[in-house]
């Protein structure tokens, strides 16, 4: 597979597509919880991942931390993050060289994600690749996250090409879904805190799919 000759724009994920780092936001679930004296349920970091960062800090607070504010739960989960993203989180594999297929290609592209700017600017800055995008959209310029199209579209105005001419590149079944449903062409890439099911159901209706980004090359 590469990437089709059709395309004009270019939409990547960040956490779990161009950065492996899911498994680090499930061991900050885990330490959130412990600092609050209570231990994280199963299956909660999954649920919590399909939320924006105004949904979940309003779930947390709702159901396990009352005495806090959304405000300081989103404050404090940040705070834990920042050091990750700043320090140890590493870049996937193929990332530079899909970039440079990309920038050869002359199809701008750049990111969106449901993460904090902070962190997103500092794990971009810290791997050299913040400059290389046109554009980073986050969870702090679209509370909803990717939950709505709102924040698909508004990249998909900044690259300046129709839906069908957009490659969106993403690991999370919620998200290849929204884009999907905006009429984008999605590929799907592999992360290995993605559920068996999710990642068939995503290879089912991703018009592109592969285990890293190689098979966009």
């Amino acid at each position: 597979m590469r990437i089709p000759a059709n395309i004009r724009g270019c939409i990547l994920d960040l956490d779990g597509t161009l950065i492996d780092s899911m498994s680090i936001w499930h061991q900050i679930d885990i330490d959130f919880f412990h600092e609050n004296g209570l231990t994280l349920p199963e299956g909660l970091s999954e649920q919590v991942a399909k939320m924006s960062i105004d949904e979940w800090a309003a779930f947390f607070v709702e159901n396990y931390v009352p005495d806090l504010t959304p405000e300081a739960v989103i404050r404090r989960i940040e705070e834990m993050a920042a050091a990750h993203y700043r320090e140890t989180i590493p870049m996937k594999p193929y990332v530079p060289e899909l970039l440079d297929a990309l920038d050869a290609a002359g199809i701008p592209h750049g990111i969106c994600t449901a993460t904090y700017r902070s962190s997103a600017d500092a794990v971009l800055r810290r791997l050299g690749l913040l400059e290389r995008m046109q554009f980073v959209l986050t969870g702090e310029d679209f509370p909803d996250g990717k939950s709505t199209p709102e924040m698909y579209r508004t990249a998909q105005r900044m690259l300046g090409a129709a839906p069908e001419q957009i490659l969106v590149v993403e690991d999370a079944l919620h998200c290849i879904e929204m884009a999907k449903s905006c009429g984008f062409c999605v590929a799907a890439v592999y992360d290995p805190c993605i559920p068996d099911a999710e990642w068939a159901r995503a290879c089912e209706i991703a018009d592109l799919h592969g285990t890293d980004l190689s098979f966009l090359l």
